[in-house]
């Protein structure tokens, strides 16, 4: 009788484990991600409330990474160097409509870094929003740099023109107003083909591949182009997300890993980036 008892109680706990397990695997990656309690001991051997993750694959040898959570994410923002004009821009931008859209401030560090060690002078942001990124840009090209601001939305460039002339650099960039597709085509017919330096696209996922082919006409030898979300909120890793823009980012970073033309390197930071360099 209490050998029948055990059984039938062990046989619901494992019931209802597999429906939660089930439930836990239904939800999209990115919350799943969100949801799972994570602990690792540091060297120290005090607890940090934290993520860790493995691939799956053995043969990566089980390397562990940080996921970044809020209180580290806090502590990273705490470590980066916004200038203050870069601040007033974001925190104006908080309260606007798709404020989402704003790079974060480690990311603008980061896209101002490479351009200072490019040595950078000529260069393109394709989605501008508000102009935290382009600015960003601006501040770290040489006086005689200049960078040409692609954007369609006439009231978000009316937020960043604001900005570039209080941080005195508005000579140094060129707003292209439209389509962006419509101005890189112009300024390759303008003989200006294998003259940039470096590019930056953050705007419609499902044009990113034809961004992609017409800024590597534009770039020089050596020169960078980076995109921005293509981690998609981690849904381009979840087989069961397939709305038009996931998959489009999907097979856009299936057809970067594959093409020759350049070197890349997909950098988890922000909602992902990739860093291409023109071969």
């Amino acid at each position: 009788m209490a050998s029948s008892l055990v059984a039938n109680r062990f046989a619901f706990v494992l019931l209802k484990t597999e429906k939660t397990v089930a439930k836990f695997h239904s939800f999209p990656l990115s919350e799943r991600l969100r949801l799972r309690p994570c602990k690792f001991k540091t060297k120290n051997q005090f607890t940090t409330n934290c993520c860790v993750s493995s691939a799956h694959d053995e043969k990566y040898s089980n390397k562990q990474v940080i996921s970044v959570t809020p209180p580290l994410y806090d502590y990273i923002l705490r470590n980066v160097r916004e200038p203050e004009i870069l601040r007033q821009l974001r925190e104006e931008t908080a309260g606007m409509r798709g404020s989402q859209m704003q790079v974060s401030p480690d990311q603008a560090q980061l896209l101002a870094m490479l351009v200072q060690i490019l040595g950078a002078q000529r260069c393109i942001e394709v989605g501008v929003y508000t102009g935290y990124s382009s600015l960003a840009i601006a501040l770290a090209l040489p006086e005689s740099g200049c960078l040409v601001a692609c954007e369609r939305d006439a009231r978000s460039l009316e937020v960043a023109k604001k900005y570039y002339e209080r941080a005195g650099v508005s000579h140094k960039v060129k707003i292209k107003r439209g389509l962006a597709a419509d101005s890189l085509k112009t300024l390759i017919l303008n003989g200006e083909a294998s003259s940039y330096d470096f590019a930056f696209v953050d705007t419609e996922k499902r044009m990113y591949q034809e961004y992609f082919e017409l800024l590597l006409q534009l770039i020089r030898v050596g020169g960078i182009i980076i995109i921005d979300n293509v981690l998609w909120h981690g849904k381009v890793a979840d087989q069961m997300v397939n709305d038009a823009k996931t998959i489009s980012i999907r097979n856009f970073n299936k057809n970067l890993m594959e093409d020759e033309r350049v070197s890349i390197s997909m950098v988890p930071i922000g909602d992902g980036m990739t860093i291409c360099r023109k071969r």
